[in-house]
């Protein structure tokens, strides 16, 4: 039982935990300026170095980093150790088709699989249960992360990974899993499926599912509990930062999500300026690492919009739901989407012109992308449709439909081209 028992440092007092949240943030700022050049440079530039970090208010001295950051060192100026220290690399889409690329030690994916148990364990989680893992395996974090923190709890991990809906079913009515990881617009797909097979989602095993990888709203959480009667929580996380539980939400509260501070520093800032905001006020997220070694992340922009809130379950602070974001990126069944992928590679179809709108509606409970382009002036549709389908498939992971359309149906902007129509209901 002792894997089901709160860490001390859950219930520390609050001076207890920013005296470990300074020692550790100091600690992360000289690692990343010793071993990345690239943070050395942006401290010298930004006149600042570790040594003026005295309090835990200081950090907003030092430079945000951004995906931007993490592309132009592409793939592995970001890591702050040789890569015989590296054992995983993981990577996420990127707004130029290029990856953003993470690079984990032994000792951060040790860290990574505690947060993950600890994670696991805040949601409700029993000895002896079994957990169906529904996220994708492979460069994307979701998987593994899981999966990993799952057997660190001591259950039993069924590593079924995305898609087979009708496989996903069987095995839920088969093995009777209590907990269920996944994202949840694919949770209610799987509801349908159970639903076509003649089942009643209700009478299914599932008592916990913890959803992430994409914003779901409070609707979408009464939705899912009511549909499957089980505890509905919510996980948060980025592969930049780590992956998911850098944040989680305790089953007792359902009141946001508690950051796991003795290992990420949370700031809101406004996205505009990129001043710190109080806590409360809403704005976009900013995280640092404290204990990471491979990729260490100092006040790294999610665009993720939200507040902090004071601790409840725990002592460590919370963070509303997130359910925008303060950049264009589209999340379609969990994949990172930019219109910027779309359009370079349509461009890369000569018959193809730059004139687009990609369209965004619900197919049941999932996410459907249309994408709408015109041929470019004496351009010969042959098979073109097929093969934008195929690369958008294939290089960025989704599904969509592509239509091609009269040339001059798409309307022209003056300025700024509006590429996203959502046709969800809010």
């Amino acid at each position: 039982m002792t894997a089901f028992a709160l860490e001390a440092v859950e219930k520390a007092p609050l001076a207890d935990l920013r005296r470990l949240q300074l020692q550790r943030l100091q600690w992360s700022l000289q690692h990343a300026y010793d071993h990345v050049p690239h943070y050395k440079q942006k401290f010298d530039q930004a006149g600042v170095g570790p040594q003026d970090c005295r309090t835990l208010a200081d950090l907003a001295r030092f430079p945000l980093t951004t995906k931007a950051d993490l592309r132009q060192t592409y793939p592995f100026g970001m890591f702050a150790v040789p890569m015989d220290k590296i054992v995983r690399i993981h990577a996420s889409s990127g707004t130029t088709g290029k990856p953003t690329v993470v690079g984990y030690t032994a000792k951060d994916i040790d860290t990574w699989t505690n947060l993950m148990a600890r994670s696991i364990r805040a949601a409700g989680a029993k000895p002896g249960e079994k957990v169906h893992v529904a996220y994708g395996y492979g460069l994307f974090t979701g998987g593994l992360g899981a999966h990993y923190g799952a057997e660190r709890l001591g259950l039993a991990v069924i590593p079924l990974g995305g898609g087979m809906t009708e496989r996903q079913v069987q095995l839920i009515q088969d093995f009777k899993p209590e907990i269920i990881m996944v994202t949840p617009s694919y949770m209610l797909a799987i509801a349908d499926e159970m639903e076509r097979q003649g089942m009643d989602p209700k009478q299914c095993s599932l008592r916990v599912g913890i959803f992430g990888a994409e914003p779901w709203t409070n609707e979408m959480r009464k939705s899912i509990e009511q549909r499957l009667a089980l505890d509905a929580i919510d996980i948060y996380g980025l592969s930049e930062v780590m992956g998911p539980g850098v944040a989680q939400e305790c089953v007792e509260t359902k009141d946001g999500l508690t950051i796991w501070e003795d290992h990420f520093y949370p700031e809101v800032i406004d996205p505009e300026s990129g001043k710190p905001l109080p806590e409360g006020e809403k704005g976009e997220l900013v995280f640092t690492t404290l204990t990471k070694e491979g990729l260490p992340v100092i006040r790294y922009r999610t665009r993720d919009l939200t507040r902090l809130l004071p601790g409840t379950a725990r002592t460590m602070r919370r963070m509303e739901k997130i359910t925008g974001r303060s950049d264009d990126m589209l999340i379609i069944r969990g994949v990172n989407v930019f219109p910027s992928q779309i359009e370079e590679m349509l461009l890369k179809q000569p018959e193809l012109s730059p004139h687009y709108v990609l369209e965004l509606s619900k197919d049941g409970p999932m996410d459907h992308l249309t994408v709408l382009v015109e041929l470019a002036p004496g351009g010969a549709d042959v098979g073109s449709a097929g093969k934008l389908k195929h690369n958008i498939k294939s290089l960025i992971g989704v599904t969509s439909d592509v239509k091609i359309v009269p040339i001059s149906s798409i309307e022209r902007s003056i300025g700024k081209a509006k590429r996203v129509v959502d046709k969800r209901p809010k």
